[in-house]
């Protein structure tokens, strides 16, 4: 639902979210969003996106008011849309501030992206601002609105943000919450897996990983032989055609995970990508992990999933490095050594902070209470 012909209500706290483009910034957003609505329910969150990202069918649909502004893409190259830029960030600000005026916002969280930085630029000087990093290195967007904000929160230390405070990252209460082994068993059925085999869930975003796709896909065979299940979700515009041994665990291919918690309850280990989210998803629920960076950006995939592999909670495979042959030698072994993945488990949940939501829902109610 947008808002564009609501009248707002005054009352109590109007807490404005930033965070467009990615689950990666979406979740962090009504993750906190959530933590607001516990602590105080008579705030009013509400949530800025572009009708290009992924917020236009998350946030509606956990309930949250989305209000549209124009996109401001950055190119990462020089192109004749950089030109355009000035102009786009300009129509930008002007309806974000229009947006902050009509709900009469007391405060603006932002999580980086490019719906951010309008709102950054749109609340300097008008609305107190708080920024909250999740990855190892900091963008730009943030960058920009560390240098005005009231408060700075970063997941991890170091992350390029001066004087942020460390926090992890807002999860989920279905995440941050979730007893693995309580629901085991609806999960495995619920997915069609084999009730009692080792597991590994493999997922590459909500988009899939070719990469992640051929190599785990090239092993089915191994995994059958060795007694593993598979549950891979790879992506919607992708297909994966596996042939199953007859005797074998299950290996079940589905387009995408509507259910992540169960998902996570279904699985023994997972291999996915380490973006910021998922690494600290794996770290709370603890589930060992094969982190396989994508290797694009400035490398902060791997910085992410760093801490947990130091730990003894997770592997690191470049995805050059990802093939049939690599996933046989190091991912079918750990999949059928219990007591190895019991130990993972174990320090993938040292890594954790299942609190970050209600800390970082403190921070910007004490904000707007100063």
């Amino acid at each position: 639902m947008t808002g564009q012909d609501r009248v707002p209500q005054r009352g109590g706290p109007c807490v404005v979210v930033a965070g467009g483009g990615t689950a990666g910034h979406i979740e962090p957003a009504l993750a906190l969003a959530d933590a607001v609505m516990r602590l105080r329910p008579d705030a009013r969150v509400i949530a800025l996106g572009t009708e290009r990202g992924l917020e236009s069918k998350l946030v509606p649909a956990r309930g949250y008011q989305l209000e549209l502004i124009p996109p401001v893409p950055m190119p990462r190259k020089p192109t004749p849309d950089l030109l355009k830029l000035p102009l786009k960030v300009r129509d930008s600000v002007r309806r974000t501030r229009e947006i902050l005026d009509q709900y009469h916002a007391d405060v603006v969280v932002g999580f980086g992206g490019y719906v951010s930085l309008p709102a950054y630029l749109a609340a300097r000087g008008r609305v107190p601002i708080v920024v909250h990093e999740a990855n190892a290195k900091a963008g730009l967007a943030n960058k920009v609105g560390a240098k005005f904000a009231a408060r700075v929160a970063a997941a991890v230390p170091d992350s390029g943000l001066a004087d942020a405070e460390i926090i992890g990252i807002p999860l989920r209460q279905s995440i941050t919450g979730l007893n693995r082994m309580a629901l085991r068993a609806q999960a495995r059925q619920y997915f069609g897996l084999h009730p009692h085999a080792p597991t590994l869930l493999v997922f590459g975003g909500s988009q899939g990983a070719q990469s992640l796709n051929k190599a785990v896909s090239g092993a089915a065979s191994a995994f059958a032989s060795a007694g593993i299940g598979v549950l891979h979700a790879h992506g919607p515009k992708n297909t994966l055609a596996v042939q199953s041994m007859a005797g074998g665990p299950a290996y079940v291919p589905v387009p995408y995970l509507e259910r992540m918690d169960l998902a996570y309850a279904a699985a023994d280990a997972v291999l996915c990508r380490s973006g910021a989210m998922t690494v600290a998803e794996v770290s709370a629920v603890g589930l060992p992990a094969v982190f396989v960076p994508l290797p694009i950006g400035n490398g902060e995939q791997a910085l992410n999933a760093g801490p947990v592999v130091s730990a003894g909670g997770g592997l690191m495979i470049m995805d050059a490095d990802l093939t049939p042959e690599r996933v046989v030698r190091d991912v079918v072994p750990l999949m059928a050594d219990r007591a190895r993945l019991a130990a993972m488990s174990n320090a993938t949940l040292g890594t954790g902070r299942r609190e970050a939501d209600e800390v970082l829902a403190r921070m910007v109610l004490e904000v707007i209470n100063k």
